[in-house]
């Protein structure tokens, strides 16, 4: 691959490079401030509806058969401007879902397709999305026609789901609910690299041991999907493409057989294309002229659509049907033996030997033509691969079980991102639920809550035990997948009772005192923790002399180890909590970046974590009990004493180590206290300060309270989207 010139025109959209450095802006200006950004990437203000627009309601009014019907006609109403391959848009659709849900990873939760983030930048130039801007395109006239009902991320899902339906495969169901952004997710880690499809070596310690790739990505090169199609670097190996598809389909949640039933079933309708000069290609979407109107790739020398088509530059279909959800795939990949070719666009592709012309699939304009399948380096990894070849063999002497098995890899694929079942809407939504859907019963709610807070305040447990326990159950919430969070209270759970940050003793103690009361008076455990850092909170602030009642909410649930897929909340493990002031180790991540991460995950604004920082040290919740940021004489009473002494100038802040600090009196020289980087950002970061001096003021000693409790109830609740319904 030549990646020397990294103009945006004239390049070959998968095979070539292009540069996507950033222009000039403060963080270039001063690379190592903190960027705060992250916080402020969906800012309401982005969005075009008023505060009072509840996409959950509208969508609810929905005429579903109707837009199911109006998808099913485009599927065979092609147009002029971008024909329909064999008069289809099965393909064409299956790909623009897949390649919006296929972002997802499991490490962080980010990506997927539930918020129609394919609509921007970067997504919507990645090499490897080439062209599902004309899918988005052809769909705008039903999104157009139903508005407000129904949001893109929902109609982009749907779309793919309607083509397997029409081309005959029963699907596992389809849920409503994902809910637009307005403008890109540009702070989402995709990768270091400056240049599309920078060779991947970059992205691992050894390229040759897949596990060693970096976190939390799961795509093997800048701006694809998965893995690339020609081979590992572009150099066919179906072998070590064997190994590179298994760790990337692992860090999108798959196992073996959900991802060879995705491979084959992804491949089994639709096609490559690559029948054409990738340097006569327009500019991608984001780099395109106003005359393009976001319309990127487009042929500038020549037809450029039908058979002329370029993608990926591999081109073929993989099956002699590929408009037909059949078993097509299998006979072909196994019916035949393949040999490395180049395609038209020059890219490397298998191609099968001695295939009869009658055997072929059909010319995607003219059925009288035949042309050769192909096989990507990925399909061969299918057939060469030990594991997956014994699983392809089991769906062969199978189709239904294969097709069962793709229908529920495919549903899991596109609702991975959107959390517990119970945000699902309409009435394809099956009644099964599926582990991976981290499901928790309700729980009871009509019970004393002052009785049993009173039971908890005279347990003997501390303000710190309570608090951190509370905390440690909520802060797994993850807004990115809607995954973890207190309901359900897995903290009790494998693996979460054994994670370092939780702190194994003092949570069996705290645990050993609340289950007991649960039991007694009926209610979850839950339930019992998060009221039980409520009432810790309630004492808080009566020793601040102030009075302001903490909300609570009951109904949690308890979940079992029977409803709980332990492997896949070992990603939620937290490294580190600036909350509580800790970090499991030094990291080349600075510990307030690590705040942020967490931050933004937690769905909490610059302002939210300010104040929930500055309280929780007041409250004595750091990790071990130090006292690192502890500014206060009245450690265990709710102040605003972190903020004063923070921005008083009586002090001085002289560096101990890596990340400790004293807080000496400049009269004296005598040590204060003592602080990390995460205390001190508060002071030092120019955004952060105009939100500590706020806090820090004579007159807003209430209203810190107030915030706190306001954020730090947004956090218990994050994850009781039974009140949100």
């Amino acid at each position: 691959m030549d990646h020397s010139d990294t103009k945006s025109t004239g390049k070959c959209p998968v095979m070539h490079g292009s540069n996507t450095a950033m222009g000039t802006g403060v963080m270039d200006w001063w690379p190592n401030a903190l960027n705060l950004d992250i916080l402020h990437q969906h800012d309401t203000k982005t969005s075009p509806f008023s505060e009072d627009f509840d996409y959950t309601e509208e969508v609810k009014t929905l005429d579903y058969a109707a837009v199911k019907q109006d998808l099913r006609d485009l599927m065979h109403d092609s147009q002029d401007w971008w024909p329909a391959d064999w008069g289809s848009y099965v393909g064409m659709f299956a790909r623009v879902a897949w390649h919006a849900a296929g972002s997802y990873r499991l490490a962080d939760g980010r990506g997927g397709g539930g918020t129609g983030n394919q609509r921007f930048a970067p997504l919507n130039s990645w090499p490897d999305n080439v062209n599902t801007d004309k899918g988005r395109r052809l769909l705008w006239p039903i999104k157009k026609k139903y508005g407000n009902k129904l949001s893109w991320a929902d109609l982009i899902i749907l779309s793919g789901t309607v083509a397997y339906e029409e081309a005959g495969l029963k699907t596992f169901g389809f849920g409503f609910g994902r809910k637009d952004i307005w403008h890109p997710e540009k702070d989402t880690y995709w990768g270091a690299e400056k240049e599309w499809l920078a060779p991947s070596d970059g992205r691992y310690s050894d390229v040759d041991k897949p596990e060693t790739m970096e976190n939390p990505l799961a795509a093997v090169q800048m701006g694809l999907i998965y893995v690339n199609p020609e081979g590992v670097n572009g150099e066919p190996d179906p072998i070590k493409t064997a190994a590179q598809i298994r760790e990337t389909f692992a860090r999108m949640a798959m196992d073996d057989e959900e991802t060879v039933a995705l491979t084959a079933g992804g491949h089994t309708i639709g096609k490559c294309h690559g029948n054409g000069r990738a340097e006569d290609l327009s500019p991608d979407p984001e780099a395109s002229g106003p005359e393009y109107q976001g319309i990127g790739w487009m042929n500038t020398k020549g037809r450029g659509i039908g058979r002329d088509t370029v993608v990926s530059g591999i081109e073929g279909a993989w099956t002699y049907e590929p408009t037909k959800w059949d078993m097509g795939y299998f006979d072909y990949l196994f019916g035949y033996e393949w040999e490395l070719k180049k395609s038209p666009a020059g890219a490397w592709q298998w191609m099968p030997i001695d295939m009869k012309e009658e055997d072929m699939p059909a010319d995607v304009e003219d059925p009288s033509i035949r042309c050769a399948p192909i096989m990507t380096d990925a399909d061969m990894a299918m057939k060469m691969d030990p594991v997956y070849n014994e699983i392809c063999q089991r769906f062969i002497k199978d189709p239904d079980y294969f097709s069962d098995t793709f229908a529920r890899a495919w549903f899991k694929l596109t609702h991975r991102d959107m959390g517990p079942k119970a945000r699902y809407i309409g009435p394809w939504v099956p009644d099964e639920e599926l582990i991976w859907q981290d499901p928790v019963p309700t729980g009871p709610s009509d019970y004393n809550v002052e009785a049993v807070k009173a039971k908890i305040a005279d347990s003997g447990l501390s303000i710190g035990e309570m608090v951190a326990t509370a905390w440690d159950s909520a802060r797994t919430y993850r807004g990115s997948d809607m995954r973890g969070g207190a309901n359900g209270a897995r903290i009790r759970l494998a693996p979460q009772k054994d994670w370092e940050g939780n702190e194994p003793d003092r949570l069996a103690k705290v645990l050993a005192v609340l289950e007991p009361i649960a039991a007694e008076f009926g209610i979850s455990v839950a339930d019992a923790i998060v009221l039980a850092g409520n009432v810790s909170l309630e004492k808080a602030i009566k020793a601040a002399g102030l009075d302001v009642a903490v909300p609570f909410a009951p109904g949690r649930g308890d979940a079992t180890d029977a409803m709980t897929d332990a492997p896949s909340f070992d990603p939620l493990e937290p490294l580190a909590d600036g909350y509580r002031n800790w970090a499991k180790k030094d990291y080349v991540v600075s510990p307030e970046e690590m705040l942020l991460d967490r931050t933004q995950l937690l769905g909490l604004t610059a302002r939210e974590m300010a104040v929930l920082v500055g309280g929780m040290r007041m409250l004595g919740t750091n990790y071990g009990d130090t006292k690192h940021g502890v500014f206060t004489e009245h450690e265990g009473a709710l102040t605003n004493d972190f903020f004063v002494n923070l921005t008083d100038m009586a002090f001085k802040w002289v560096p101990t180590g890596k990340n400790t600090y004293e807080i000496q009196d400049r009269k004296t020289g005598a040590v204060k206290w003592t602080a990390t980087r995460v205390d001190l950002v508060f002071g030092s970061n120019s955004i952060l300060r105009s939100y500590a001096e706020v806090y820090a003021q004579d007159d807003n000693k209430e209203k810190f309270v107030k915030d706190f409790v306001a954020a730090w109830t947004k956090v218990m609740n994050a994850d009781r989207f039974d009140l949100k319904a």
